[in-house]
């Protein structure tokens, strides 16, 4: 576990005491990839005591440094002034959102070089941590509320938090989730520390697992996919490597994601070998995002 973001990333963290966090004093690279807290999945049978609840929500994750808005990959988003000059002074992560099953329109939204001033008017910055605080993650998803209602500005959400007691309150929170076009659960440590990482105070729940991996090379179709890309190899976090056949559109066969592209995939459960089964294709992400 790690208790402070590192110097290779890109933010320096000062000794700065001020409301009870540390303050971001200066950017030092660019394209650095900030170094942040990763969900694993949750264990089917395990109780959500100890744990704050929160509905994971489908947009494109960013860091706010108190100067810079950047993607998880480290690259700066193109955001509008008008929207940065309403953002507090500290650290933030959260979701850019516009709204269930709007992901693609996030993405396209982000990609502009030139923001779409009115796209960036419907978009929502849905903070669920305090890069660096100190405390308990309850301690700090309070310290949001706070920040939150104080900016008294509709685009800045806190995500609500909630414990609950039960394995049978949490499958109902999810039904109730699901049922509103969610796409799932996140539970996080109620005494956990600000860490890094993909360690065990995070966890994400949903229906259908999903994961990352990274495109390793191609495999040629057979019979309808004759002449065009039949499945991607691909290599996980975990450093396993799997064929990804099914999701891929017939874009995506005549022209297949280029090696060393990330991409989503989904999958249930997993093989006598560890393998992710029935592994789909969701997304080809965008360099950087």
């Amino acid at each position: 576990m790690k208790s402070r973001l590192p110097l290779s990333q890109a933010l320096v963290w000062s000794p700065l005491w001020a409301a009870g966090v540390w303050l971001p004093t200066a950017v030092l690279a660019a394209q650095a990839p900030p170094d942040l807290l990763l969900a694993r999945d949750w264990p089917a049978s395990a109780t959500p005591a100890g744990f704050l609840v929160s509905e994971k929500f489908d947009g494109v994750r960013a860091l706010w440094d108190g100067q810079h808005l950047r993607f998880r990959g480290g690259g700066v988003v193109a955001a509008p002034a008008w929207f940065l000059a309403r953002l507090p002074a500290r650290p933030l992560d959260g979701e850019l959102w516009l709204g269930y099953g709007r992901f693609d329109e996030v993405s396209a939204l982000l990609r502009r070089a030139d923001p779409d001033d009115l796209g960036w008017r419907a978009l929502q910055f849905r903070v669920f941590e305090l890069p660096g605080a100190p405390g308990s993650f309850a301690a700090r998803a309070q310290q949001i509320e706070a920040l939150v209602a104080e900016t008294a500005w509709p685009q800045l959400v806190a995500v609500a938090q909630q414990p609950l007691a039960d394995l049978t309150a949490l499958r109902q929170r999810l039904a109730a989730v699901l049922a509103a076009g969610g796409e799932g659960l996140v539970l996080h440590r109620a005494d956990a520390p600000y860490v890094t990482g993909r360690v065990e105070v995070l966890y994400k729940l949903k229906p259908v697992q999903d994961g990352e991996a990274v495109v390793i090379g191609h495999l040629p179709g057979r019979g309808k996919y004759e002449g065009l890309v039949g499945a991607l190899r691909v290599r996980d976090e975990t450093g396993q490597v799997f064929l990804l056949g099914s999701g891929l559109s017939d874009a995506q066969r005549r022209q297949p994601p280029a090696v060393g592209t990330r991409v989503t995939y989904s999958w249930r459960g997993r093989t006598a070998t560890g393998l992710p089964r029935f592994a789909t294709l969701l997304r080809v992400r965008e360099p950087g995002l």
